[in-house]
Protein backbone atom coordinates (compact mmCIF):
# COMPACT_ATOMS: atom_id res chain seq x y z
CA UNK A 1 0.00 0.00 0.00
CA UNK A 2 2.69 2.27 0.74
CA UNK A 3 4.40 1.83 -2.56
CA UNK A 4 1.14 2.58 -4.55
CA UNK A 5 0.56 5.91 -2.30
CA UNK A 6 4.34 6.85 -3.54
CA UNK A 7 3.69 6.18 -6.75
CA UNK A 8 0.65 7.72 -7.08
CA UNK A 9 2.03 10.78 -5.85
CA UNK A 10 4.63 10.84 -7.82
CA UNK A 11 2.98 10.62 -11.21
CA UNK A 12 0.73 13.48 -9.57
CA UNK A 13 4.02 15.50 -9.38
CA UNK A 14 4.83 14.27 -12.91
CA UNK A 15 2.22 16.18 -14.38
CA UNK A 16 1.84 18.92 -12.50
CA UNK A 17 -0.63 17.39 -9.60
CA UNK A 18 -3.07 15.73 -12.66
CA UNK A 19 -2.45 11.74 -12.48
CA UNK A 20 -1.21 10.72 -16.43
CA UNK A 21 -4.09 9.60 -18.13
CA UNK A 22 -3.90 6.08 -20.35
CA UNK A 23 -5.75 5.55 -23.63
CA UNK A 24 -5.26 2.59 -25.71
CA UNK A 25 -4.03 2.70 -29.27
CA UNK A 26 -3.80 -0.14 -31.72
CA UNK A 27 -0.98 0.03 -34.23
CA UNK A 28 0.64 -2.04 -36.91
CA UNK A 29 3.90 -4.45 -36.49
CA UNK A 30 5.89 -2.57 -38.99
CA UNK A 31 5.01 0.95 -36.95
CA UNK A 32 6.35 -0.98 -34.07
CA UNK A 33 9.32 -2.60 -35.49
CA UNK A 34 10.27 0.68 -36.97
CA UNK A 35 11.30 2.12 -33.53
CA UNK A 36 9.45 5.15 -34.22
CA UNK A 37 7.03 4.58 -31.15
CA UNK A 38 10.35 4.81 -28.74
CA UNK A 39 10.66 8.11 -30.22
CA UNK A 40 7.42 9.41 -30.18
CA UNK A 41 5.49 7.87 -27.26
CA UNK A 42 8.02 9.80 -24.17
CA UNK A 43 7.54 13.31 -25.97
CA UNK A 44 3.40 12.52 -26.25
CA UNK A 45 3.42 11.42 -22.48
CA UNK A 46 5.93 14.77 -21.82
CA UNK A 47 3.02 17.32 -23.75
CA UNK A 48 0.23 15.70 -22.90
CA UNK A 49 0.13 13.86 -19.83
CA UNK A 50 -1.29 10.83 -22.11
CA UNK A 51 0.07 7.44 -21.41
CA UNK A 52 -0.44 5.65 -24.74
CA UNK A 53 -0.57 1.94 -24.04
CA UNK A 54 -0.20 0.27 -27.83
CA UNK A 55 -1.75 -3.00 -28.82
CA UNK A 56 0.86 -3.64 -32.06
CA UNK A 57 -1.10 -6.04 -34.23
CA UNK A 58 -1.48 -6.36 -37.83
CA UNK A 59 -4.15 -3.71 -39.59
CA UNK A 60 -6.53 -6.39 -39.72
CA UNK A 61 -6.91 -7.33 -35.98
CA UNK A 62 -6.39 -3.08 -35.11
CA UNK A 63 -9.56 -2.51 -37.14
CA UNK A 64 -11.08 -5.29 -35.49
CA UNK A 65 -10.11 -4.40 -31.97
CA UNK A 66 -11.75 -1.11 -32.93
CA UNK A 67 -14.85 -2.47 -34.32
CA UNK A 68 -14.86 -4.10 -30.60
CA UNK A 69 -14.10 -0.91 -28.71
CA UNK A 70 -11.38 -2.93 -27.57
CA UNK A 71 -9.26 0.22 -28.17
CA UNK A 72 -9.42 3.79 -27.84
CA UNK A 73 -7.68 4.87 -31.86
CA UNK A 74 -6.36 2.99 -34.36
CA UNK A 75 -3.27 3.80 -36.44
CA UNK A 76 -2.67 1.83 -39.55
CA UNK A 77 -1.85 1.77 -43.70
CA UNK A 78 -4.56 -0.16 -45.52
CA UNK A 79 -6.82 3.04 -46.74
CA UNK A 80 -9.39 0.00 -48.25
CA UNK A 81 -10.19 -1.59 -44.72
CA UNK A 82 -9.91 1.89 -43.36
CA UNK A 83 -12.63 3.52 -45.62
CA UNK A 84 -14.88 -0.05 -44.34
CA UNK A 85 -14.12 0.81 -40.95
CA UNK A 86 -15.75 4.28 -41.63
CA UNK A 87 -18.46 3.51 -43.69
CA UNK A 88 -19.81 0.73 -40.47
CA UNK A 89 -19.96 3.65 -38.38
CA UNK A 90 -16.59 2.42 -36.21
CA UNK A 91 -14.45 5.42 -36.76
CA UNK A 92 -15.70 9.09 -36.50
CA UNK A 93 -12.74 10.15 -39.54
CA UNK A 94 -9.23 9.20 -40.90
CA UNK A 95 -6.49 11.66 -40.59
CA UNK A 96 -3.31 10.69 -42.41
CA UNK A 97 -0.48 11.36 -39.71
CA UNK A 98 2.88 9.99 -42.68
CA UNK A 99 3.76 8.09 -44.90
CA UNK A 100 6.69 5.58 -46.34
CA UNK A 101 7.15 2.63 -49.10
CA UNK A 102 6.90 -0.50 -49.57
CA UNK A 103 10.09 -2.49 -50.52
CA UNK A 104 11.50 -5.91 -52.07
CA UNK A 105 14.24 -7.31 -49.89
CA UNK A 106 15.86 -10.73 -51.36
CA UNK A 107 20.06 -12.52 -51.49
CA UNK A 108 22.26 -10.23 -52.34
CA UNK A 109 22.69 -13.03 -55.19
CA UNK A 110 19.22 -11.75 -56.57
CA UNK A 111 18.57 -15.04 -58.49
CA UNK A 112 15.04 -13.65 -59.93
CA UNK A 113 17.02 -10.24 -61.10
CA UNK A 114 14.65 -7.93 -59.32
CA UNK A 115 17.29 -5.48 -59.74
CA UNK A 116 16.49 -5.01 -63.34
CA UNK A 117 12.62 -5.06 -62.95
CA UNK A 118 10.35 -2.22 -64.37
CA UNK A 119 7.45 -2.31 -61.90
CA UNK A 120 6.10 -3.89 -58.58
CA UNK A 121 4.24 -6.19 -60.95
CA UNK A 122 7.61 -7.23 -62.48
CA UNK A 123 9.37 -7.84 -59.70
CA UNK A 124 6.66 -10.33 -58.47
CA UNK A 125 6.28 -11.93 -62.30
CA UNK A 126 10.02 -12.29 -61.95
CA UNK A 127 9.72 -14.36 -58.57
CA UNK A 128 6.75 -16.68 -59.57
CA UNK A 129 8.72 -17.53 -62.64
CA UNK A 130 12.09 -18.35 -60.59
CA UNK A 131 10.21 -20.67 -58.38
CA UNK A 132 12.22 -18.34 -55.79
CA UNK A 133 11.48 -18.49 -52.02
CA UNK A 134 8.81 -16.25 -51.33
CA UNK A 135 7.96 -14.90 -47.40
CA UNK A 136 4.79 -13.65 -46.99
CA UNK A 137 3.08 -11.88 -43.74
CA UNK A 138 -0.36 -14.35 -44.17
CA UNK A 139 -1.91 -12.46 -41.35
CA UNK A 140 -4.24 -10.05 -43.07
CA UNK A 141 -1.86 -6.86 -41.99
CA UNK A 142 -2.30 -3.83 -44.04
CA UNK A 143 1.32 -5.62 -45.72
CA UNK A 144 -0.39 -8.50 -46.47
CA UNK A 145 -3.31 -6.75 -47.78
CA UNK A 146 -1.15 -4.94 -49.66
CA UNK A 147 1.39 -7.69 -51.59
CA UNK A 148 -2.06 -9.86 -52.32
CA UNK A 149 -3.64 -6.81 -54.17
CA UNK A 150 0.04 -6.39 -56.28
CA UNK A 151 -0.12 -10.52 -57.03
CA UNK A 152 -3.49 -10.07 -58.61
CA UNK A 153 -2.01 -6.61 -60.03
CA UNK A 154 0.70 -8.65 -61.88
CA UNK A 155 -1.61 -11.52 -62.76
CA UNK A 156 0.25 -14.20 -60.52
CA UNK A 157 -1.50 -16.94 -58.41
CA UNK A 158 0.97 -16.97 -55.04
CA UNK A 159 1.38 -20.76 -54.43
CA UNK A 160 3.39 -23.64 -54.78
CA UNK A 161 6.62 -24.81 -52.66
CA UNK A 162 8.34 -21.47 -53.38
CA UNK A 163 5.52 -19.20 -51.43
CA UNK A 164 5.39 -19.36 -47.41
CA UNK A 165 2.87 -17.32 -45.78
CA UNK A 166 4.14 -17.36 -42.10
CA UNK A 167 1.01 -15.86 -40.30
CA UNK A 168 3.62 -13.27 -38.12
CA UNK A 169 4.26 -9.88 -37.58
CA UNK A 170 6.77 -7.98 -40.02
CA UNK A 171 9.86 -8.88 -38.08
CA UNK A 172 9.04 -12.42 -37.16
CA UNK A 173 8.62 -12.59 -40.91
CA UNK A 174 12.01 -11.16 -41.65
CA UNK A 175 13.50 -13.28 -39.74
CA UNK A 176 12.28 -16.30 -41.27
CA UNK A 177 13.11 -14.36 -44.78
CA UNK A 178 16.56 -14.16 -43.57
CA UNK A 179 17.10 -18.02 -42.27
CA UNK A 180 15.40 -19.00 -45.91
CA UNK A 181 17.33 -16.33 -47.54
CA UNK A 182 14.20 -15.53 -49.16
CA UNK A 183 12.38 -12.89 -51.12
CA UNK A 184 9.87 -10.62 -48.67
CA UNK A 185 8.24 -7.57 -49.20
CA UNK A 186 8.63 -5.21 -46.35
CA UNK A 187 7.90 -1.49 -45.23
CA UNK A 188 11.10 0.61 -45.88
CA UNK A 189 10.81 1.45 -41.52
CA UNK A 190 11.57 -2.45 -40.87
CA UNK A 191 13.66 -3.23 -42.94
CA UNK A 192 16.21 -0.25 -41.87
CA UNK A 193 15.11 -0.85 -38.60
CA UNK A 194 15.47 -4.16 -38.79
CA UNK A 195 18.63 -5.71 -37.34
CA UNK A 196 18.97 -9.62 -38.51
CA UNK A 197 19.51 -8.88 -42.19
CA UNK A 198 22.24 -11.59 -42.77
CA UNK A 199 22.46 -11.80 -46.54
CA UNK A 200 19.24 -10.07 -47.32
CA UNK A 201 19.59 -6.69 -49.33
CA UNK A 202 17.19 -4.39 -50.70
CA UNK A 203 16.21 -5.50 -54.32
CA UNK A 204 13.31 -3.39 -55.95
CA UNK A 205 11.65 -0.40 -54.78
CA UNK A 206 10.33 2.98 -56.51
CA UNK A 207 7.07 2.07 -58.11
CA UNK A 208 4.74 4.81 -57.16
CA UNK A 209 2.44 1.74 -56.11
CA UNK A 210 4.37 0.73 -53.19
CA UNK A 211 3.28 4.18 -51.49
CA UNK A 212 2.27 3.30 -47.83
CA UNK A 213 0.24 6.06 -46.09
CA UNK A 214 -0.40 5.43 -42.64
CA UNK A 215 -3.63 7.05 -41.09
CA UNK A 216 -4.91 7.55 -37.35
CA UNK A 217 -9.06 6.52 -36.74
CA UNK A 218 -10.76 7.37 -33.44
CA UNK A 219 -13.37 4.51 -32.71
CA UNK A 220 -16.48 6.25 -32.46
CA UNK A 221 -18.23 7.13 -29.03
CA UNK A 222 -21.41 6.87 -30.36
CA UNK A 223 -20.79 3.00 -30.62
CA UNK A 224 -18.72 3.13 -27.86
CA UNK A 225 -19.53 5.67 -25.17
CA UNK A 226 -16.76 4.14 -23.04
CA UNK A 227 -14.03 5.21 -25.42
CA UNK A 228 -11.94 8.33 -24.31
CA UNK A 229 -12.84 10.63 -26.89
CA UNK A 230 -10.71 13.75 -25.39
CA UNK A 231 -7.48 11.99 -25.19
CA UNK A 232 -7.88 10.62 -28.51
CA UNK A 233 -8.68 14.53 -29.94
CA UNK A 234 -5.34 15.47 -27.67
CA UNK A 235 -3.42 12.95 -29.19
CA UNK A 236 -4.13 13.54 -32.75
CA UNK A 237 -3.92 17.11 -32.40
CA UNK A 238 -0.40 16.25 -31.37
CA UNK A 239 0.35 14.04 -34.00
CA UNK A 240 -0.17 16.59 -36.78
CA UNK A 241 1.72 19.55 -34.53
CA UNK A 242 4.88 21.02 -35.17
CA UNK A 243 6.89 19.04 -32.39
CA UNK A 244 5.52 15.64 -34.15
CA UNK A 245 6.93 16.82 -37.50
CA UNK A 246 9.93 16.89 -36.27
CA UNK A 247 10.37 14.16 -34.69
CA UNK A 248 8.73 11.89 -37.47
CA UNK A 249 10.74 13.85 -40.37
CA UNK A 250 13.97 13.41 -38.09
CA UNK A 251 14.26 9.85 -37.30
CA UNK A 252 16.74 8.38 -39.76
CA UNK A 253 19.29 5.63 -39.25
CA UNK A 254 22.39 5.35 -41.20
CA UNK A 255 21.09 8.70 -42.32
CA UNK A 256 18.13 7.21 -44.21
CA UNK A 257 14.38 8.96 -43.31
CA UNK A 258 12.12 6.12 -42.36
CA UNK A 259 9.02 8.13 -42.38
CA UNK A 260 7.57 11.33 -43.70
CA UNK A 261 5.17 13.70 -42.32
CA UNK A 262 2.26 14.73 -44.34
CA UNK A 263 -0.70 15.29 -41.80
CA UNK A 264 -2.73 18.48 -42.88
CA UNK A 265 -2.14 21.07 -39.49
CA UNK A 266 -5.28 22.51 -39.82
CA UNK A 267 -8.60 22.01 -38.66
Amino acid sequence: MKRMILALAAAALMGGGALAEDMKLAVTTSFHNSGLADILLPQIKDDTGIDVRLLVVGTGQAIKLGQAGDVDAILVHSRPAEEKFLAGGFGTHRREIMYNDFVFIGPRTDEAKLSDATSAADALQRIAAANAPFVSRGDDSGTHKKELSLWAAADVIPEGDWYRAVGAGMGAALNTASGMNAYIMSDRASWLNFGNKGDLALVYAGDPVLFNQYAFLPVNPDKHPHVKADLVMKLEAWLVSETAKALIDGYKINGETLFVFNAETGG
